[in-house]
């Protein structure tokens, strides 16, 4: 973090981020720079990075769907479709107001899927998930657009929707960082429960579990996650899906290990990405979602091929 905030069109050195942070002066332009601007930015992204990866940890578990992740299943475009609705018909509302129109899309979107998807003989299984996550989410996407370009809003929302953490500031924060830390929280309270449904359905009902219960609450700090989220950075897909299974290679199969560790690497991911996002052709950025692309589209297409007998 000391890193991405030093580096960017005007350089920096790490003593000046120090000092900017710990010894303030405003009358200083680069101590502006870097308390204004970088600072909440980088923040941001770290927050965003590990909520992003620890909804897609629980989706992966709860649903047993090695696939499952926000953006995939299509709760990022449910969340994105609110959002694009209160800018066109509520344009002035509070940022509180959009958190929470943002979190009703989510619940909705995920309702819809979970509905879609067990209306097909044999009930809801983990590829038919993911279908009905992708139909939705092209759906609401395709909708969101519309009503954008309708109403004018192609230009407000055009890298909103592609992702990136570049308008963040500090009263985003104040609302984003403790919901997103009391949620992540609570996860380590399911996370043992969490670890036995991943094990299978009657090894989880056999060891005591209210698997219905916790699935329920696994999907509504996914869906609290994810809703918050994309308020602030846009629909980021793929760090959902991705840092998961690299916690289960570093750690095993332990939901107790693989949320923090994938709270750390969704972090990580996110904070190298919105680097790399303003540094690879300065002074104009990349969105961070082409970023995250980069690594997220090759490891999905690597497990999709793994899955492809159960299609």
């Amino acid at each position: 973090m000391f890193l991405a905030v030093s580096f960017g069109a005007k350089e920096i050195t790490m003593r000046m981020v120090w000092t900017a942070i710990f010894n303030y002066n405003p009358a200083l332009t680069s101590d502006q720079i870097i308390h204004e601007l970088r600072l909440p930015r980088v923040i941001g992204a770290a927050v965003i990075g590990a909520a992003f990866a620890v909804a897609g940890a629980l989706m992966q578990g709860v649903t047993r769907n090695p696939l499952a992740d926000t953006g995939i299943l299509g709760i990022n475009a449910g969340a994105s479709f609110m959002v694009v609705l209160s800018f066109a018909f509520f344009p002035n509302l509070p940022y509180l107001a959009l958190i929470l129109l943002s979190f009703i899309g989510a619940v909705l979107s995920t309702l819809f899927i979970m509905l879609l998807g067990s209306m097909t003989p044999g009930g809801l299984t983990p590829i038919r998930l993911t279908v009905a996550g992708a139909v939705v989410a092209a759906l609401l996407s395709s909708l969101s657009s519309g009503i954008a370009i309708y109403y004018d809003l192609s230009q407000d929302l055009a890298f909103w929707f592609a992702g990136g953490v570049a308008g963040v500031k500090w009263f985003h924060l104040k609302l984003l960082v403790p919901i997103i830390l009391l949620t992540i929280a609570f996860t380590f309270v399911l996370a043992r429960s969490i670890s036995v449904i991943s094990l299978g359905e009657d090894i989880a009902v056999s060891l005591g579990e209210k698997t219905k219960r916790i699935r329920i609450l696994g999907m509504v700090c996914a869906v609290i996650l994810a809703g918050v989220s994309v308020s602030v950075a846009g629909p980021i897909g793929f760090v959902g899906l991705v840092i998961p299974h690299i916690s289960r290679k570093l750690v095993g199969v332990d939901y107790r290990l693989i949320i923090p560790m994938s709270a750390l690497l969704g972090a990580i991911l996110l904070v190298l990405a919105d680097l790399g996002a303003r540094t690879v052709n300065p002074p104009k950025e990349l969105a961070i979602s082409a970023m995250v692309a980069l690594v997220g589209v090759p490891f999905f297409l690597y497990l999709a091929s793994r899955e492809r007998r159960n299609l």
